[in-house]
C-alpha cells in the first residue's frame, strides 16, 4: 500500500490567513513508512480530524520544502507530536538550511527531539524507511527550496514546489504522477513572480507528460476560476489526466 493525502490544498498568503482553503500540507505512506510534508498552519489539527484519522506519533519523517509560514507553521507542533513531547526520540527531519540558521522555523529546543536532521542540499539523495527521494536543482524562489524525485517501490512521485518557471524545471522532473503548486491562473504582465501559472503548468505537463498531474497549494485567482474546472480544461487540451486536489483527497498509487 502506498498513498499520498493532502490535508491542505491552500497557496499564497489571503488563501491562508482566510483558510478558504485548509492548509497543513500532505502525508506520504508507502507501507510502513510515514513521511509528512509541509506541515502548514493547521496541520495537526487536519491530521487529528481526518477520518480515518493520521497519528502523528506514527510518523517517520517530515520534509520541508522551505520555510515560508504556509508550509512551515505547524512544523513545531507536528515534530512535537511525532516525538510524543520529547518522550520518545524518533523521526527525521529533512529541510533546507536556512530554515535552521538564520531567522529559523525550527525550534531550538525541539531539535534534540528527532533522531537526525539532514540538511537539504542541491541534487542530493535521502531515505526514509521505504520511502527514497532525490532533491532537484535550487528553484527560484526567495528562501532556500527544493523540489523532489521519489521513488516508492514501483512508483515515481515528482513534487514541484513554489518558484517561478525557469528552463531547466523542464528537464528536472520525470514522475509518473506530478504533483504541481500553482498558485496563479495568469502571469502578472512582466512583472517577476516566484510562483507558477497555469500556462506555465501547461508548458511542463506537456514536457513531462505524466500518468496523473495533481494540481494543488491554489492562491486566489484559481479559487475564483475553480480549480477542478482548470485541471478539466487542461485535460481536455493535453490528453494527460489532470486532477485539482481538493482538502482530504487521498491518492493510492497502486491505482494510478
Amino acid at each position: 500500500m502506498a498513498f499520498i493525502k493532502f490535508l491542505g490544498t491552500a497557496g499564497a498568503r489571503f488563501v491562508v490567513m482566510k483558510q478558504l482553503r485548509a492548509s497543513g500540507g500532505a502525508w506520504l505512506n508507502a507501507g510502513n513508512t510515514n513521511l509528512y510534508i509541509d506541515p502548514g498552519p493547521g496541520a495537526l489539527v487536519r491530521c487529528l480530524s481526518s477520518k480515518p484519522k493520521l497519528d502523528p506519533s506514527s510518523l517517520d519523517g517530515i520534509l520541508l520544502t522551505h520555510k515560508h509560514l504556509d508550509h512551515s507553521g505547524d512544523i513545531n507542533a507536528m515534530i512535537e507530536a511525532m516525538t510524543e513531547g520529547g518522550f520518545k526520540k524518533r523521526g527525521i527531519l529533512f529541510a533546507p538550511g536556512d530554515a535552521l540558521e538564520e531567522d529559523p522555523v525550527i525550534l531550538k529546543y525541539l531539535r534534540g527531539y528527532v533522531e537526525k536532521i539532514e540538511i537539504l542540499k542541491e541534487d542530493s539523495e535521502y531515505r526514509v524507511g521505504e520511502i527514497h527521494f532525490k532533491t532537484t536543482l535550487r528553484h527560484h524562489h526567495p528562501v532556500e527550496t527544493y523540489g523532489f524525485n521519489f521513488k516508492i517501490s514501483r512508483h515515481t512521485l515528482s513534487w514541484i514546489t513554489d518558484t517561478r518557471f525557469f528552463p531547466e524545471l523542464l528537464k528536472l522532473y520525470k514522475g509518473e504522477i506530478l504533483i504541481v503548486h500553482v498558485v496563479r491562473l495568469k502571469p502578472i504582465g512582466e512583472e517577476p513572480i516566484d510562483h507558477l501559472s497555469i500556462e506555465d503548468v501547461k508548458t511542463i505537463i506537456q514536457r513531462i507528460r505524466p500518468r496523473l498531474a495533481v494540481l494543488t497549494h491554489f492562491g486566489m485567482t484559481i479559487i475564483r476560476a475553480k480549480p477542478w474546472e482548470v485541471a478539466a480544461q487542461l485535460e481536455k487540451e493535453l490528453g494527460t489526466r489532470v486532477i485539482a486536489a481538493s482538502d482530504g483527497l487521498k491518492i493510492d498509487l497502486e491505482e494510478v
